[in-house]
């Protein structure tokens, strides 16, 4: 963007007003006209267009001096950021197409579950916006708000149904998200982020195996062997579908007593070091080829969640248990027989502990059901 000094015509009195013009490029609109991109600022400022004598001749040239110091000056502090008319084009930017921007990144780096969140933000931010222009200058903590409150009393899914509350918390923190990685793009200079309380999510039962149930459905028989065994590895190693699925021999080392993986965590895109236990080394079968994956033809469907149900069943299990349930068996084991909650949530490759949090109150809260179930010996 360039900084100018201009002058308007003359009016009736030969006085020519100067103005602070600031050029943001040009375009080309649909007739093929060349567009110059202006704003123009009254300095409140004047010249004489045809001095007549020397006190005419000296006022311009004061003038003009003291204009030239204000354009050198709005310089400096469009350079710092500070002038108050700096970041207007930017302002004037639409918070919708900064999220398809977003978006767009998203699908070369994100899984298409993430990916498939953002773009349902997006067709609520739409509706939400109804045709209005949703820019940045007007992205304030007022309707901030006004969209946690359309997500939590309005919106609703494809059926029609209301959102719920962990979906309404997933959404707002998207947009919480992606004004917040405006603000440190400098795009806007108050963040209403800070401004506007988040939608707090519900917190879901966890199902979880006991001891006994897992036992249970070693002996079990399940209709895909390599579903049973990709999931009592997991209850083994608290790895995610996702990890367990795309785990390739090349990457277990087992040698000179070391028996560990190393494989890049999806969700942090950091390497993760895990030792294995014995009994998940068994459940991966014979060593192959290096490309080869640990549990091949593991495939998600509709027909291994039906597997995994009936196979519980055979358990005799009747909890509604998912392949993720491996994981929470995985980490209510480990404080169950002691472990730390800082050392299951780095096995479990939690970014937070309080996310951790959430099987430390599992284990207190079975804790103090045995306590009460005590009978009294006073009664």
């Amino acid at each position: 963007m360039k900084l100018s000094i201009e002058k308007k015509p003359a009016d009736r009195a030969g006085r020519q007003q100067l103005l602070l013009t600031r050029n943001y490029g040009s375009y080309t609109d649909e007739s093929g006209k060349r567009i110059k991109k202006r704003k123009r600022q009254s300095l409140n400022l004047f010249i004489y267009a045809t001095p007549k004598d020397k006190s005419q001749r000296d006022y311009n040239k004061k003038t003009l001096e003291l204009a030239e110091r204000i354009q050198a000056q709005a310089i400096v502090d469009l350079a710092n950021n500070k002038y108050h008319f700096e970041d207007e084009a930017k302002q004037q930017q639409s918070f919708i197409d900064y999220m398809q921007q977003i978006i767009e990144e998203k699908r070369k780096t994100d899984s298409k579950s993430n990916v498939s969140i953002w773009e349902s933000v997006l067709i609520h931010l739409q509706r939400f916006s109804d045709g209005y222009q949703l820019s940045f200058a007007n992205f304030d903590a007022g309707l901030l708000q006004d969209f946690r409150i359309y997500l939590t009393t309005t919106a609703t899914t494809k059926s029609g149904k209301a959102l719920s509350s962990n979906t309404a918390s997933s959404y707002f923190n998207k947009v919480r998200a992606a004004l917040n990685q405006a603000f440190h793009e400098g795009i806007i200079r108050r963040n209403p982020v800070n401004e506007v309380k988040s939608i707090k999510p519900e917190q879901n039962k966890r199902e979880y195996l006991l001891e006994d149930e897992l036992k249970a459905a070693y002996q079990a028989e399940c209709r895909y062997d390599v579903l049973k065994r990709a999931f009592l590895f997991g209850c083994t190693t608290g790895l995610r579908w996702s990890d367990i699925q795309k785990l390739k021999w090349q990457d277990v080392y087992l040698s000179d007593g070391i028996n560990r993986i190393i494989f890049n965590h999806k969700k942090t895109s950091k390497l993760q070091y895990l030792d294995l236990p014995h009994d998940a080394i068994k459940l991966m079968g014979e060593r192959q080829a290096p490309q080869e994956r640990v549990f091949k033809s593991l495939r998600y469907s509709s027909y291994t969640n039906v597997a995994l149900l009936q196979w519980m069943m055979r358990a005799g299990i009747t909890k509604h248990i998912t392949f993720h349930c491996a994981r929470h068996t995985f980490a209510v084991r480990l404080l169950t027989n002691g472990a730390d909650i800082y050392t299951v949530s780095k096995l479990l490759g939690h970014s937070e502990l309080k996310t951790t949090q959430v099987y430390a109150d599992i284990i207190e809260s079975k804790r103090k059901a045995a306590m009460e179930s005590l009978p009294s010996l006073w009664h």
